[in-house]
Protein backbone atom coordinates (compact mmCIF):
# COMPACT_ATOMS: atom_id res chain seq x y z
CA UNK A 1 0.00 0.00 0.00
CA UNK A 2 3.11 2.47 0.73
CA UNK A 3 4.63 2.04 -2.69
CA UNK A 4 1.41 2.55 -4.26
CA UNK A 5 1.18 5.56 -2.33
CA UNK A 6 4.82 6.87 -3.35
CA UNK A 7 4.02 6.11 -7.24
CA UNK A 8 0.98 7.82 -6.88
CA UNK A 9 2.90 10.87 -5.26
CA UNK A 10 5.24 10.70 -7.86
CA UNK A 11 2.89 10.60 -10.72
CA UNK A 12 0.49 13.50 -9.37
CA UNK A 13 4.32 15.76 -8.16
CA UNK A 14 5.56 15.08 -12.15
CA UNK A 15 1.85 16.32 -14.02
CA UNK A 16 2.22 19.38 -11.40
CA UNK A 17 5.19 20.00 -11.87
CA UNK A 18 4.54 20.40 -15.61
CA UNK A 19 1.83 22.93 -14.84
CA UNK A 20 3.50 24.97 -12.70
CA UNK A 21 6.47 24.96 -15.40
CA UNK A 22 3.81 26.64 -17.92
CA UNK A 23 2.49 28.61 -14.92
CA UNK A 24 5.29 30.33 -14.36
CA UNK A 25 6.31 30.76 -17.93
CA UNK A 26 3.40 32.91 -17.97
CA UNK A 27 4.11 34.74 -15.25
CA UNK A 28 7.83 35.37 -16.46
CA UNK A 29 6.33 36.08 -19.88
CA UNK A 30 3.99 38.86 -17.98
CA UNK A 31 7.41 40.02 -15.71
CA UNK A 32 7.10 43.57 -17.03
CA UNK A 33 3.70 44.63 -14.72
CA UNK A 34 4.21 42.42 -11.14
CA UNK A 35 0.62 43.08 -10.64
CA UNK A 36 -0.69 41.03 -13.84
CA UNK A 37 1.75 38.71 -13.40
CA UNK A 38 1.19 37.38 -10.08
CA UNK A 39 -2.65 37.88 -10.68
CA UNK A 40 -1.94 35.25 -13.72
CA UNK A 41 -0.45 32.93 -11.52
CA UNK A 42 -2.81 33.05 -8.68
CA UNK A 43 -5.55 32.80 -11.73
CA UNK A 44 -3.89 29.66 -13.16
CA UNK A 45 -3.26 28.28 -10.40
CA UNK A 46 -6.72 28.43 -8.56
CA UNK A 47 -7.50 26.58 -12.34
CA UNK A 48 -4.97 23.95 -11.51
CA UNK A 49 -6.27 23.51 -8.34
CA UNK A 50 -9.86 22.96 -9.45
CA UNK A 51 -8.43 20.27 -11.99
CA UNK A 52 -6.89 18.21 -9.21
CA UNK A 53 -10.34 18.22 -7.35
CA UNK A 54 -11.91 17.08 -10.77
CA UNK A 55 -9.48 14.70 -10.72
CA UNK A 56 -9.87 13.33 -7.00
CA UNK A 57 -13.48 12.76 -7.82
CA UNK A 58 -12.89 11.36 -11.47
CA UNK A 59 -10.54 8.44 -9.43
CA UNK A 60 -13.46 6.95 -7.54
CA UNK A 61 -14.70 5.56 -10.78
CA UNK A 62 -12.04 5.53 -12.96
CA UNK A 63 -10.23 2.37 -13.84
CA UNK A 64 -7.84 1.33 -11.77
CA UNK A 65 -6.34 -0.47 -15.32
CA UNK A 66 -6.12 3.12 -16.77
CA UNK A 67 -4.54 4.64 -14.25
CA UNK A 68 -0.67 5.77 -14.98
CA UNK A 69 0.08 5.15 -11.59
CA UNK A 70 -1.49 1.52 -11.73
CA UNK A 71 1.31 1.60 -14.91
CA UNK A 72 4.26 2.32 -12.93
CA UNK A 73 3.65 -0.21 -10.45
CA UNK A 74 5.67 -3.32 -10.08
CA UNK A 75 3.70 -6.53 -10.77
CA UNK A 76 5.21 -8.02 -7.61
CA UNK A 77 3.99 -4.88 -5.45
CA UNK A 78 0.23 -5.18 -7.16
CA UNK A 79 -2.75 -5.70 -4.87
CA UNK A 80 -5.22 -8.59 -5.87
CA UNK A 81 -8.01 -7.75 -7.96
CA UNK A 82 -10.55 -7.63 -6.06
CA UNK A 83 -8.83 -5.04 -3.44
CA UNK A 84 -6.95 -2.94 -6.11
CA UNK A 85 -10.19 -0.76 -7.59
CA UNK A 86 -10.45 0.26 -3.89
CA UNK A 87 -7.22 0.64 -3.02
CA UNK A 88 -5.93 2.43 -5.92
CA UNK A 89 -9.04 4.75 -6.42
CA UNK A 90 -8.53 5.87 -2.50
CA UNK A 91 -4.55 6.54 -2.87
CA UNK A 92 -5.34 8.40 -6.03
CA UNK A 93 -8.29 10.54 -4.64
CA UNK A 94 -6.01 11.67 -1.31
CA UNK A 95 -3.39 12.44 -3.59
CA UNK A 96 -5.10 14.33 -5.42
CA UNK A 97 -6.80 16.05 -2.62
CA UNK A 98 -3.46 16.54 -1.09
CA UNK A 99 -2.21 18.68 -4.30
CA UNK A 100 -5.11 20.44 -4.65
CA UNK A 101 -4.73 22.28 -1.19
CA UNK A 102 -1.01 22.73 -1.49
CA UNK A 103 -1.45 24.62 -5.41
CA UNK A 104 -4.57 26.35 -3.41
CA UNK A 105 -2.42 27.53 -0.87
CA UNK A 106 0.11 28.30 -3.92
CA UNK A 107 -2.81 30.35 -5.12
CA UNK A 108 -3.73 32.23 -2.28
CA UNK A 109 -0.11 33.63 -1.41
CA UNK A 110 -0.03 34.65 -5.54
CA UNK A 111 -3.41 36.63 -5.13
CA UNK A 112 -2.41 38.26 -1.98
CA UNK A 113 1.43 39.04 -3.85
CA UNK A 114 -1.10 40.70 -6.34
CA UNK A 115 -2.88 42.35 -4.09
CA UNK A 116 -0.06 43.85 -2.21
CA UNK A 117 1.57 45.12 -5.55
CA UNK A 118 -1.62 47.05 -6.48
CA UNK A 119 -1.90 48.30 -3.17
CA UNK A 120 1.59 49.43 -3.50
CA UNK A 121 0.45 51.20 -6.76
CA UNK A 122 3.78 49.98 -9.07
CA UNK A 123 3.28 50.15 -12.28
CA UNK A 124 4.57 48.16 -15.56
CA UNK A 125 7.96 48.81 -16.69
CA UNK A 126 6.63 49.96 -20.04
CA UNK A 127 4.31 52.18 -18.98
CA UNK A 128 7.42 53.74 -17.51
CA UNK A 129 9.33 53.93 -21.17
CA UNK A 130 6.20 55.23 -22.82
CA UNK A 131 6.54 58.92 -22.50
CA UNK A 132 2.61 60.83 -21.40
CA UNK A 133 0.48 61.64 -24.65
CA UNK A 134 0.35 65.10 -25.72
CA UNK A 135 -2.56 67.00 -25.37
CA UNK A 136 -3.99 68.65 -28.10
CA UNK A 137 -5.19 72.07 -27.81
CA UNK A 138 -8.61 72.45 -28.56
CA UNK A 139 -9.81 75.69 -29.99
CA UNK A 140 -13.21 77.41 -29.46
CA UNK A 141 -15.25 79.41 -31.77
CA UNK A 142 -14.14 82.77 -30.29
CA UNK A 143 -10.11 82.18 -30.27
CA UNK A 144 -9.88 80.96 -33.64
CA UNK A 145 -7.89 83.18 -36.10
CA UNK A 146 -9.36 84.43 -38.98
CA UNK A 147 -7.07 83.64 -41.16
CA UNK A 148 -6.78 79.39 -40.88
CA UNK A 149 -4.00 79.37 -43.13
CA UNK A 150 -1.82 80.79 -40.59
CA UNK A 151 -2.52 78.09 -38.13
CA UNK A 152 0.26 75.71 -37.73
CA UNK A 153 -0.07 71.98 -37.21
CA UNK A 154 1.47 70.74 -33.99
CA UNK A 155 2.84 66.90 -35.12
CA UNK A 156 3.42 64.77 -32.22
CA UNK A 157 6.90 63.23 -32.92
CA UNK A 158 6.75 59.32 -32.67
CA UNK A 159 9.32 57.59 -30.72
CA UNK A 160 11.97 56.03 -32.91
CA UNK A 161 14.22 53.29 -32.22
CA UNK A 162 17.64 55.09 -32.89
CA UNK A 163 20.86 52.69 -33.58
CA UNK A 164 23.91 54.11 -32.57
CA UNK A 165 26.44 52.38 -35.16
CA UNK A 166 29.47 54.70 -34.40
CA UNK A 167 30.06 56.28 -30.96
Amino acid sequence: MEHMRQVAYETVLRACGFASLAIFCVMIGMSFDPRLAFQAGGFLTTIMAFILILKSREALTKDYRKTEMWLYIDKQFRPPEAYAQWASSTILRDTYLTFAMWTSLISIAMWGLALFFSLVGTTSTLARDNPPPLQKESFSAESRPADTATVTRTRSTIPSIRYQVFP
